[in-house]
């Protein structure tokens, strides 16, 4: 098999790492062509051009999410069985790829955690076949534990897992202020930890998932209600949020 990789960042050399194995011949493509080269001797692969219309038994999409639409119609023509995309949403590239790859197998998938905290648990939707079917043993192969959803039920849930979650930890990590050493308790010290692992990321990626998905308003709202609340109704909240 032969696969075209597009993105040849961190999550591109996510999806690689999964294929690579003797058979299988890589190549990946970049908007910077230094990536994909860097990209390209790790893995032994070869670096092509981002305008290259070369065709690949599979390709795989690993593109920012603002520009997966364009990736599909770009490259799906390029796939000579199966097409893939890794983007981080899941509505927007299911439709682009069943428009312009509808003869072709087809899956989307979502790592759920950071590349270098693998392996973990990956979503995915997809219309099965032989490469397909071999991606998902691969996946599991190497310790994942594939999690079915649709579109809509992914999309709906990355407001809860990735917007109003990050921001709940990015609207603590602002408001906070320095205190002296020997000051933490488990829940700040807790909360530390979890600024320190969102703010070691990208702010590009942060503000696609912002831009994409709904949450952050609600998390903003619910703060305003503790801190307006009385007593009895700061009560009431606890409760609710224990729930």
């Amino acid at each position: 098999m032969d696969a075209l990789i597009v993105g040849a960042g961190t999550m591109g050399r996510w999806f690689a790492g999964v294929i690579d194995e003797p058979g299988t011949t890589l190549a990946f493509a970049d908007l910077d062509p230094e990536v994909a080269r860097e990209t390209a001797e790790t893995f032994g692969g070869e670096a092509v051009a981002s305008d290259a219309d070369d065709r690949f038994d599979l390709i795989c999409l690993a593109v920012p999410i603002p520009a997966i639409e364009a990736a599909v119609e770009r490259y799906a023509p390029l796939a000579r069985s199966a097409i893939v995309d890794c983007s981080g949403v899941m509505s927007a590239p299911v439709d682009a790829m069943a428009e312009h790859a509808p003869d072709r197998e087809r899956a989307s998938l979502h790592p759920l955690f950071a590349p270098e905290n693998a392996p973990g648990n990956v979503a995915i939707v997809d219309e099965d076949g032989p490469l397909v079917t071999g991606l998902r043993e691969r996946l599991e192969e190497r310790g994942n534990t594939l999690v079915e959803t649709t579109p809509e039920e992914h999309d709906r849930a990355m407001e809860t897992i990735q917007t109003k979650a990050h921001a709940a930890v990015l609207a603590f990590a602002l408001a906070a202020e320095e205190v002296p050493e020997g000051f933490e308790t488990p829940v700040s010290a807790g909360l530390d930890d979890l600024v320190d692992r969102v703010t070691d990321g990208s702010p590009h990626v942060y503000a696609d998932i912002q831009a994409t998905f709904e949450g952050a308003e609600a998390v903003a709202d619910a703060a305003a209600r503790i801190a307006e609340a009385d007593r009895e109704a700061f009560e009431a909240l606890y409760r609710e949020a224990g729930r």
